[in-house]
């Protein structure tokens, strides 16, 4: 691929509804402005604490669109396993993968109903022992954990010793748990716990310890977690039945999203917000469950399996859109223009990774914004809609939308793109408003 070396602009070539992303009128319906986290956050939705998802309404909006019942959905990037719930909700068919392990048991969690009765006495027997083996039987049950859990040294950056123990024998003892799908639960709930427990600065979303933070004792942060959750299953079995077969349902997998498990030119929709160019910063957020589940022995070999990755050698690079090589261009000739044009190498990929589970007239939704790194305009779904469009689809609509609900952090140093801190003078917000590409394969 040839760069040209053209100053960036802004005169891009597009449908005549669409030549200025920008300039959009807002569409104020989808910005559902009036939910609260009540709303956002219903059945196994909140549960865990996860950076950068869409709301549930959003998804459900884009699949009562876009689909009928028993249609296959399908989220690449799946996250939190936001589109999987809402297809089973809509009784589709939900297939999700991501590279993040975190994220994959976490959607398994959330899209598997459990016996409410089991679940209670499973959380019963497990409180009673841990507050028996916590107090009276404590040296001898660290003892036995401690033989059975071998964690990285890391996690002594984050944990204190006398907490890192007990937080040991907690996870010892859901790992001896035999129902797979209670002790997945009890698993999420641990990890859930994890930064309140360490002295990882609460309000930060960037890894910055705090040595004076106050402790909180591990045991009773576990049982008021795991409460909140057992009400959260409670409502999702009143709408996905512990009876339902799984199988039939829902697939999620620790898979790249260049690799979806669906057979060609079976599904019909698919939902999906994308990581952002600077995607690496993800696993950061995630490194304290990934530390204490064996998923990261080290952080800078963890990151590069995320997309956009500068480690990434390619002999050749087609990225099909002439705004992203001019963004890159731009960028000059730096690790950050590598991995601008390796993510957007991976999102084409991914791209045409779609198009063949797509159907003829199937449409990929993609909700993402745009950014600015080292002071250029990052056109992201500029950049999508110019590549989907040299791949065989055609731009069925595009939604521009506020994101006032959106879990992401909200402040970037427009110098370096890096996430900051809000009281930074320099911050910009990240994406005060977003698009939503929907676009249908011809």
């Amino acid at each position: 691929m040839v760069l040209g070396h053209n100053k960036y602009h802004l005169t891009i070539k597009m449908n005549d509804n669409f030549k200025n992303l920008a300039k959009l009128p807002i569409k104020h319906e989808w910005s559902f402005s009036d939910k609260t986290i009540k709303h956002t956050a219903y059945i196994t939705h909140g549960i865990y604490t996860y950076p950068a998802k869409f709301i549930p309404q959003l998804a459900t909006k884009i699949i009562q669109e876009h689909s009928e019942k028993n249609d296959i959905i399908i989220d690449p990037f799946m996250g939190s396993g936001t589109t999987i719930v809402e297809a089973m909700v809509n009784n589709r068919i939900g297939i999700g993968t991501d590279v993040n392990e975190i994220a994959v048991l976490l959607a398994k969690v959330k899209s598997t109903p459990i016996d409410n009765n089991l679940l209670v006495n499973e959380y019963s027997n497990l409180i009673s022992s841990l507050q028996y083996k916590l107090n009276i039987g404590f040296k001898k049950e660290l003892k036995i954990a401690q033989n059975h859990i071998k964690l990285p040294d890391r996690v002594d950056y984050w944990f204190k010793p006398q907490i890192k123990d007990k937080l040991v024998i907690i996870l010892h003892n859901i790992l001896k748990i035999k129902h797979t799908d209670i002790k997945d639960i009890f698993l999420i709930v641990f990890a859930q716990i994890l930064k309140s427990c360490s002295i990882w600065l609460q309000k930060s979303v960037k890894p910055t310890r705090d040595l004076n933070k106050k402790e909180i004792d591990p045991l009773y942060k576990f049982e008021w977690q795991a409460k909140r959750v057992l009400k959260r299953f409670n409502d999702f079995n009143r709408i996905i039945s512990p009876q339902t077969d799984i199988e039939k349902c829902r697939i999620v997998k620790n898979s790249d999203a260049r690799t979806l498990p669906c057979k060609s030119r079976k599904a019909t929709l698919i939902v999906s917000s994308p990581p952002y160019v600077t995607s690496y910063e993800y696993a950061d957020l995630h490194q304290l469950p990934s530390l204490w589940f064996g998923y990261l022995e080290e952080l800078a070999s963890f990151r590069k399996k995320f997309i956009g990755s500068s480690s990434r050698d390619r002999n050749l690079i087609e990225l099909k859109s002439k705004i992203a090589e001019n963004i890159v261009a731009e960028l000059g000739n730096n690790k950050k223009s590598r991995e601008v044009e390796n993510y957007f190498a991976d999102m084409l990929e991914s791209f045409i990774e779609m198009k063949r589970v797509l159907k003829k007239g199937g449409k990929a939704a993609i909700v993402i914004g745009n950014t600015k790194l080292k002071g250029v305009e990052i056109l992201n779904a500029e950049v999508f809609k110019e590549q989907f469009e040299n791949i065989g689809f055609k731009t069925h609509d595009i939604i521009h939308r506020e994101i006032p609900s959106k879990m992401l952090p909200s402040t970037r140093d427009p110098k370096n793109g890096k996430f900051t801190k809000a009281t930074n003078d320099n911050k910009s917000l990240v994406y005060p408003t977003e698009y939503i590409l929907i676009m249908e394969k011809k």
